[in-house]
């Protein structure tokens, strides 16, 4: 038997990576991990951000949220603390996030060769994203993630070169998040069965993934 999780998340999103962070811990102990799939799907966060976003990240926080910078600021050390527990480096600091929808496109051409190497795609632009600073939105830091994923680079460079390549793919994924309830990312499907909105701790993670398997073998 096999268990489906599918995860709509963005790469420029901090708790869509901290949520992949707990979410694996909770498979890591999950009993019949062998028999779960996890296939990563698109969501856009800002659909019109430019390729790369300009000024400081505590500035644009500050002004997104109507808070001062000082408030701002704490909102990113509480963001770096969570992430150290579950043993990711924000780098606010190098932030050059932007628009990701070649990202997306790039995550589902992965998907061709494995739904593992999808999430190493995956891992990979989040740590170009959050730890190296590099512009995601960039056609070199894409292939770049893909080439460290094991993947051939001038045929990433192809797909990224081709605007229709996998678009379809990436717009069929934001509809149907859309028709699931979907309002912000991450959001976790369990087998068709639960959904799970947010970077949820770990237990709450494994005891879905346990009742997600219960269900599904009755």
């Amino acid at each position: 038997m096999a268990l489906t999780v599918e995860v709509w998340s963005d790469v420029v999103c901090p708790w869509c990576y901290v949520g992949k962070r707990r979410f694996e811990q909770a498979l890591s102990e999950f009993e019949h991990r062998d028999g779960v799939e996890v296939v990563w799907r698109s969501f856009e966060l800002d659909p019109r951000a430019p390729s790369e976003r300009t000024g400081s990240y505590v500035e644009r926080l500050a002004s997104k949220y109507g808070v001062s910078i000082d408030e701002a600021q704490a909102m990113i050390d509480t963001m770096v603390e969570t992430g150290e527990r579950v043993g990711i480096e924000f780098r606010f600091d190098r932030l050059r996030a932007g628009n990701t929808f070649d990202a997306h496109r790039l995550l589902h051409w992965a998907k061709s060769f494995g739904l593992d190497v999808q999430g190493e795609v995956g891992e990979r632009l989040f740590r170009a994203t959050f730890v190296e600073g590099r512009p995601v939105g960039d056609v070199e830091s894409l292939v770049s993630a893909a080439v460290a994923a094991g993947l051939d680079g001038a045929e990433a460079r192809a797909v990224l070169s081709a605007p229709s390549a996998y678009a379809a793919e990436v717009r069929a994924d934001e509809q149907e998040a859309a028709a699931l309830g979907a309002r912000g990312v991450p959001f976790f499907v369990f087998g068709r069965r639960l959904g799970v909105s947010g970077a949820q701790p770990t237990q709450v993670f494994l005891e879905v993934l346990e009742r997600a398997w219960g269900e599904a073998a009755a």
